[in-house]
């Protein structure tokens, strides 16, 4: 236990340690912060000495004599705390906004170039909640907790100095309740940080059943699973305000019983005081200034706990952002070419691909395509058909044998370059929320409005994109949602079309698509596919059936390949009997 103890603080420091680097580029506003605390923590220390300098020098002694000399220095150190105090808060907060922006943009890049294999594993919550949730915290390391750390503690330190300059005894016996308050102060700091520590996790887990749920709600609604999937929310609900109520609990203990300490050493001090003051020990201005100084001494006390927490949180959250951020999930990519253009061959050879482990979903596929060739790829569900032009873009990386795009491996290309020559269609189509032009054109600049008109008119969705309100600059809100299921379909078609690929590749492209839309588009196809490679992934036979190859997976296995002629030739064929019960059902339809 202890050694899992001393192996967690270790792994704090480290983690703190790289925090701090992130401050670096920002060096000379952290130091400036810094020292605004140092002067900040200075001046607040030295009030209560100024007020029982007023009472004992100037009062008591002197009768009233250069009073308001006195009351001008006391004034002015109350304006001095409050700018200090000030400037320290904005270069904190600046310092930390600062260091939060660039850490969630290195995050959000490093996400973005992470394999897909990374979003297939991990819930988009999480991802949610490290990139806004935990940057925040790393932003409170700075803000809230590791300067004003450093405040406090030189707080204490001047106030300590000061109370034992004064009177070193009187100062001595006050302090005797410090052991006690520094005791209280662990035990809640570390009851706290196991408490924020769940908190955070059931936030996490909160995030991605939310988002995952609304993403899913036609689902859930159309097999009415809203009772049992709200059980669900309502269980995590009821962790996250279990573990939040701990913390609750603890923080209304801690405090009274600071309140509690702080208290008895104001007894001790007016006791003890009193008997020195009779005496003539001491003067009667230490009874104002050591009341002063028991407050501003047990405050940054009570409030170290805190900020120690927010610190621990911080460097929680720290740890599991640079944890994403080393994950080396990225597509290798250390090829070298990137030609203006290629011509187009495509080659498979001996490839096996497993998306886990050796479950492989292809199996030793060996086929070429020659430019401007079509090849059709059909097959049942899980055979394998998206997964293979999701290998030939390099979303995932192949496990055996190669993959040639004009005799060259692709992994001899840049990948930027690889992905600009081809062009992608999928069945499941994305849009952005924002205008038709922005879904289209990505809000590359350099695409014209004129170019996207040309291709909506050649693919036929012009006319429908018009008759929106604000025509392309129509807004489809989330996901699309304003559009029909066929309008985004041709939105997507637009969108590939306008980077003019060399390679087109359609993942079940038509289905979606009403049998008008799909007459439109299919003669868009016909003619786009010209001097273009493609390969079309069909779940409509009668939509490949000019197709140059068609190739029939089933099981991550070659079955057939050949034209839609000659496969139609072999008896007891698997392209023929997908065929036959396809011609039947529409037949009968």
């Amino acid at each position: 236990m202890k050694e899992k103890e001393a192996h967690i603080k270790q792994s704090d420091w480290k983690t703190l340690q790289r925090v701090i680097k992130l401050a670096l580029p920002f060096k000379n506003l952290f130091i400036f912060s810094i020292s605004f605390a140092i002067l900040s923590a200075f001046v607040t220390a030295v009030r209560p000495m100024i007020i029982q300098y007023i009472i004992d020098v100037n009062i008591v002694q002197l009768h009233g004599k250069n009073l308001e000399i006195s009351v001008f220095i006391l004034l002015l150190t109350i304006i001095l705390e409050f700018l200090f105090k000030y400037i320290f808060g904005i270069s904190t907060t600046t310092l930390g906004q600062n260091i939060m922006l660039q850490l969630r943009t290195k995050l959000f890049s490093h996400v973005q170039n992470m394999r897909l294999k990374f979003f297939d594993n991990t819930p988009v919550g999480i991802i949610t909640t490290r990139t806004i949730n935990d940057i925040e915290a790393v932003n409170n390391i700075f803000s809230e907790g590791l300067i004003s750390i450093v405040a406090d503690v030189m707080t204490l330190i001047f106030v300590v100095g000061f109370m034992l300059y004064s009177d070193y005894k009187l100062a001595l016996i006050c302090l005797t309740t410090f052991p006690i308050i520094i005791f209280a102060t662990y035990i809640f700091k570390e009851k706290v940080r196991v408490s924020f520590n769940d908190v955070r996790d059931k936030v996490a887990q909160l995030n991605s059943f939310v988002q995952e749920h609304i993403s899913g709600m036609r689902i859930v609604q159309i097999f009415n699973a809203q009772k049992s999937e709200f059980k669900k929310f309502d269980t995590l609900n009821h962790e996250h305000y279990t573990a939040n109520d701990k913390s609750v609990l603890y923080y209304s203990i801690f405090f009274p019983v600071v309140e509690i300490i702080s208290s008895l050493a104001i007894a001790i001090l007016i006791w003890y005081g009193a008997v020195q003051v009779m005496h003539g020990k001491a003067e009667v201005g230490v009874f104002p200034a050591f009341i002063l100084y028991i407050n501003l001494a047990f405050r940054p006390l009570r409030m170290l706990a805190d900020k120690f927490n927010t610190l621990q949180m911080g460097i929680i959250a720290s740890e599991r952002v640079f944890k994403l951020l080393d994950r080396e999930e990225k597509i290798e990519d250390k090829g070298t070419l990137a030609p203006v253009s290629i011509k187009g061959d495509i080659e498979f050879q001996k490839v096996w691909f497993a998306y886990n482990n050796e479950e492989y979903v292809l199996k030793d596929i060996s086929f070429s395509v020659k430019a401007g060739e079509t090849l059709a790829i059909v097959g049942a569900t899980g055979s394998g058909k998206s997964s293979t032009v999701n290998i030939l873009n390099r979303f995932y990386e192949i496990n055996k044998g190669k993959i040639l795009l004009d005799g060259i491996d692709t992994k001899s290309y840049k990948l930027n370059a690889l992905r600009s020559y081809m062009g992608l269609v999928l069945q499941d189509v994305f849009l952005f929320s924002g205008t038709v032009m922005e879904n289209i054109t990505l809000k590359n600049p350099a695409i014209t409005e004129a170019q996207v008109i040309a291709a909506s008119k050649l693919v036929g969705a012009h006319t429908f994109i018009m008759e929106l309100p604000n025509g392309y600059q129509h807004n489809v809100m989330e996901r699309g949602s304003t559009l029909s299921v066929g309008q985004r379909q041709l939105i997507s078609f637009i969108r590939a079309l306008i980077y003019n690929p060399q390679i087109l590749i359609l993942d079940e492209a038509t289905s979606s698509i009403d049998t008008e839309s799909e007459n439109l588009i299919q003669h868009a196809i016909e003619t786009l596919v010209k001097g273009r490679t493609s390969i079309v992934i069909a779940h409509r036979l009668s939509t490949i059936q000019n197709a140059d190859k068609i190739m029939v997976l089933e099981h991550g296995e070659i079955k057939e390949l050949d034209t839609h002629e000659e496969l139609l030739k072999r008896e007891d064929g698997y392209y023929k009997k997908l065929y036959e019960m396809q011609f039947q059902k529409e037949h009968a339809h």
